[in-house]
């Protein structure tokens, strides 16, 4: 991604880039919004962030079913 979008700062065209790597224009310029000025370090920590939060609302939701789960089965012995 990082290097597409360097790739087109540097003077190609949007367009020939894009055929170029088997890309959509619109997703360019989706990932330019997204994604312009990033390193490939920064992009790569973006990831790993957002694969954690992932996980951990994964967690969330697991643990609140569970949560519920236990107040259902204490609600009916009380």
């Amino acid at each position: 991604m990082v290097r597409i979008l360097k790739e087109v700062e540097a003077g190609a065209k949007v367009g020939e880039t894009c055929r170029k790597h088997g890309i959509s224009e619109p997703t360019y310029y989706v990932w330019k919004s997204k994604y312009a000025g990033m390193e490939v370090s920064q992009l790569r920590h973006l990831k790993d962030v957002e694969a954690e939060l992932a996980r951990m609302k994964r967690m969330y939701a697991e643990l609140a079913l569970d949560h519920h789960a236990l107040k259902d089965v204490l609600s009916r012995k009380g």
